[in-house]
């Protein structure tokens, strides 16, 4: 089976020709998200026209186009439901007629964090499990939940997808979606800086004289003993690992599976979040594992062919 896919995210696309659960080649276009999706469409059907040239693909041959869009979705009409400031213009785009004219073939779209967990259940870490909760830790939190083989999306599109924005600190931050405290407003790679920023001896740390105070260089910093990094990296690891019991309780997966780009110190996060879910989920059926993602930035890639291949 092959597909077209796009991963969409906040200043790149990735553009792929998948067979079955091999990529056949991608190449990557750059974007911006506060500009809009309408003016980079034209430059993604060149670079689709140029992958199907490079592998011999014939776009009759393709099942679709499977698009993964950083932001909410109804994937049953193929409509961007709210984009949370990423591409303003994209709720008003028909992509389907779109996909239709420029590339002549169907297209599905679906949240990103959705695309993950159905690359990660076809060809990663989720291979063998129907009920499965997916977290992505980036720049924001991206989660989606899975129950008996069947992807949640919810009335509104909202079901499973919003484990970011599970309130984690009474009191806390204000989040972009404009909630309080939510997991990714206390510890995501945009409000990292800022939670830095107010932590007692800041100004005095290592982690302050950082070009940027990003995910590497906490836990770089973090192993060599630097105090305030590693009080803020056991803060944030404190804060995951809440959010994934509160996603356990709510979705009663067997498997959490943790990707995203924060998963370079993955030896570090799965051992401190399933000992943390080992002592305070409530499973009285058994233990839920907690895994690092297997395929990494290809999940949403991947997800194409699942996606395209469901009934409806």
């Amino acid at each position: 089976m092959k597909a077209l896919a796009i991963d969409l995210g906040g200043t790149h696309a990735t553009c792929a020709v998948v067979d079955d659960r091999s990529i056949l080649a991608t190449e990557v276009v750059t974007t911006d998200g506060t500009v809009g999706l309408r003016p980079v469409l034209p430059e993604i059907v060149r670079t689709f026209h140029g992958l199907l040239k490079r592998t011999g693909v014939n776009a009759a041959d393709c099942l679709g186009l499977g698009f993964s869009f950083c932001g909410l979705v109804d994937s049953r009409t193929s409509q961007i439901v709210s984009t949370n400031q990423k591409y303003d213009d994209a709720q008003g785009l028909d992509l389907a007629a779109w996909a239709k004219s420029e590339l002549r073939m169907r297209m599905r779209l679906e949240n990103d964090a959705r695309m993950a967990l159905l690359g990660e259940r076809y060809a990663g870490a989720g291979r063998g499990f129907d009920d499965i909760v997916m977290t992505t830790l980036g720049t924001g939190i991206g989660g989606a939940a899975m129950i008996g083989g069947t992807l949640l999306r919810g009335k509104h599109a909202q079901a499973g997808c919003l484990g970011g924005h599970i309130p984690v600190q009474f009191g806390g931050r204000q989040c972009t979606c404009g909630a309080i405290g939510c997991a990714e407003a206390e510890a995501s790679g945009w409000s990292l800086p800022l939670v830095a920023k107010d932590w007692p001896g800041f100004a005095q740390s290592r982690l302050a004289q950082e070009k940027d105070v990003n995910f590497e260089a906490l836990f770089r910093l973090a192993e060599e003993k630097d105090a305030v990094a590693l009080a803020l990296r056991d803060r944030c690891l404190q804060v995951w690992a809440t959010a994934t019991v509160g996603l356990i309780h709510a979705y009663d997966p067997e498997i959490i599976i943790f990707g995203g780009g924060v998963m370079k110190s993955g030896g570090t996060i799965i051992p401190y979040v399933q000992a943390y879910v080992e002592k305070y989920s409530w499973t009285p059926w058994g233990k839920v594992k907690v895994r690092a993602a297997e395929v990494g930035n290809n999940a949403g890639i991947l997800g194409a062919i699942p996606l395209l291949s469901e009934p409806g």
